[in-house]
């Protein structure tokens, strides 16, 4: 799915310009960026769950070289479907 996708759905749905299409969807996009970042979570209901998790720091291994690498923790987001998506797909 694209933010394209996401305008398209959106101007055929509300009979709106493509601009507007596409600005709404960049505040949908954007929306949701700033509530994982303020909340931590956002649900979209019959669709599913992000959250954002804490990963920790790690040693991983370079396929090419083989040598051992410093992976920094840091943060990513989780998708959890609910049980409506996954039942229509």
């Amino acid at each position: 799915m694209s933010k394209a996708f996401l305008a398209s759905v959106i101007q055929d749905s509300t009979s709106c310009t493509g601009v507007a299409a596409n600005v709404a969807a960049g505040a949908l996009i954007e929306a949701i960026v700033k509530e994982l970042k303020k909340e931590g979570g956002f649900t979209l209901p019959s669709f599913g769950t992000f959250s954002v998790k804490k990963t920790k720091a790690r040693k991983a291994m370079n396929p090419r070289t083989g040598e051992p690498v410093k992976v920094k923790a840091g943060k990513t987001v989780r998708f959890k479907a609910s049980p409506n998506l996954k039942k229509a797909v």
